[in-house]
């Protein structure tokens, strides 16, 4: 068996000296001076025999580290650093690590910053940006990105059916206690829902569930409906004949979860659908063309699991979609979101489409808090500057003047792809 090579200053009382210099190496700062652990009379005298002094240095002396380096060459042909290495070991460089660890850190909030999921809906941007100040997740960079890519997967896939909780976390994540509520993923997920929907994060049982449910969460696939008029599918399930009656009729109507989940034979249209915010453009569209009313979705305010999966259907059918809501600061976070989460692409909701309508209606309300619109960088700076709101019923004509060369087409046109 080898023993490995003895240094020869690597004595135990002089062993306080090239601690205290490893310690100061390792900082990574230029070094002139080292201070000395504490030294007894044995330190003090081989601390005096490798300098050349003439006197004993003291329990705690300060000594040059250039004089400290011509000693040790002196001695054994080596550098301070080197021979500290071969006594103590490897020589860090804490300054080095901590900047790199700083970068790492700066590198894990960017990739949050600039995710697909964040940059299609503005308004979760605060959310990213807070996010540093909670820390990371068990001091661990990777941790933290692995608990923040389960979040932004989780926002990805809302809303959600209407399942219940448990069976969407193990659907998305694999693990139905994934987004148990004492789980640190749970807060942060409800936090960007929180600043999606511009409320209050939610501090009690009842708000969480209420703030799940208007994701599409444990929604009640009965009471969960979207407003539709003017669609016109083919097909003989009683989804397909009711739809066509009502909008033979001229009516309107509520699909609930419940219908589209299980529509029986239904044919979705491949034509043209226009989507609104607000039920008004709607009843205004039914007043004006009645039965000839073309295929129009109501999302309603925020869009809920029926409306979402009811675009997302009618996508898949082949049907181009169109989506207008109001100009204001929900508005925009609306539209992102429709735009984000199904292939509906703005209709009338240009910067100039803004300035033109405002124009005509300058007195509206004042537009909330304003975040940007993804499909048009300048429609929110062009809100901020004027701010003032204008709502989807002051632009009721101009919609209204998109329909009517629909309304000359076949409206007994249906589909032939399965819903």
């Amino acid at each position: 068996m080898t023993h490995p090579h003895h240094h020869p200053l690597d004595r135990p009382e002089l062993l306080p000296l090239w601690r205290a210099v490893h310690q100061r190496l390792s900082t990574g700062r230029p070094v002139s001076r080292v201070r000395t652990e504490p030294l007894d009379e044995a330190g003090q005298e081989a601390l005096a025999d490798l300098l050349g002094l003439d006197h004993l240095p003291g329990p705690r002396p300060t000594v040059s580290l250039a004089r400290l380096d011509s000693a040790v060459r002196d001695a054994c042909d080596q550098d301070t650093r080197a021979a500290v290495t071969a006594i103590i070991g490897t020589v860090g460089d804490h300054a080095a690590e901590r900047e790199a660890a700083r970068a790492e850190r700066a590198a894990l909030w960017r990739w949050v910053r600039t995710h697909p999921v964040v940059t299609a809906q503005p308004a979760l941007a605060g959310w990213a940006d807070e996010l540093p100040r909670a820390g990371l997740a068990g001091g661990s960079v990777p941790a933290t990105r692995g608990l923040l890519d389960d979040a932004l997967r989780t926002l990805a896939a809302l809303p959600a059916g209407g399942e219940p909780l448990p069976h969407f976390a193990a659907s998305v994540l694999g693990d139905p206690h994934a987004l148990d509520d004492a789980r640190r993923l749970t807060t942060v997920v409800l936090r960007a829902l929180a600043a999606l929907y511009g409320v209050a994060f939610p501090e009690s049982a009842a708000e969480r569930r209420a703030l799940w449910a208007g994701a599409g969460v444990a929604d009640d696939a009965l009471s969960t409906t979207v407003l539709t008029a003017g669609l016109r599918p083919a097909g003989t399930g009683p989804v397909a004949t009711s739809l066509t009656a009502y909008a033979e009729a001229g009516h309107a109507t509520h699909l609930t979860l419940a219908h589209l989940r299980d529509p029986g034979g239904l044919r979705l249209p491949t034509t043209e659908v226009h989507v609104t915010e607000n039920p008004s453009i709607l009843a205004l569209a039914l007043r004006r063309f009645g039965p000839a009313c073309p295929p129009l979705v109501c999302v309603a305010g925020w869009p809920n699991s029926a409306a979402v999966l009811l675009l997302r259907r009618l996508a898949e059918a082949g049907a181009p979609l169109l989506y207008h809501g109001d100009f204001d600061g929900e508005g925009l976070r609306i539209a992102a979101y429709v735009l984000a989460k199904t292939p509906a692409r703005p209709w009338r909701m240009s910067t100039a489409d803004y300035l033109q309508a405002r124009a005509r209606h300058s007195a509206g309300p004042d537009p909330g808090r304003v975040t940007d619109a993804p499909w048009d960088p300048d429609l929110a700076p062009a809100l901020r500057a004027h701010g003032t709101a204008v709502m989807e019923e002051h632009v009721a004509d101009a919609l209204l003047a998109d329909l009517v060369p629909l309304v000359s087409q076949d409206t007994g046109n249906a589909g032939t792809a399965e819903g």
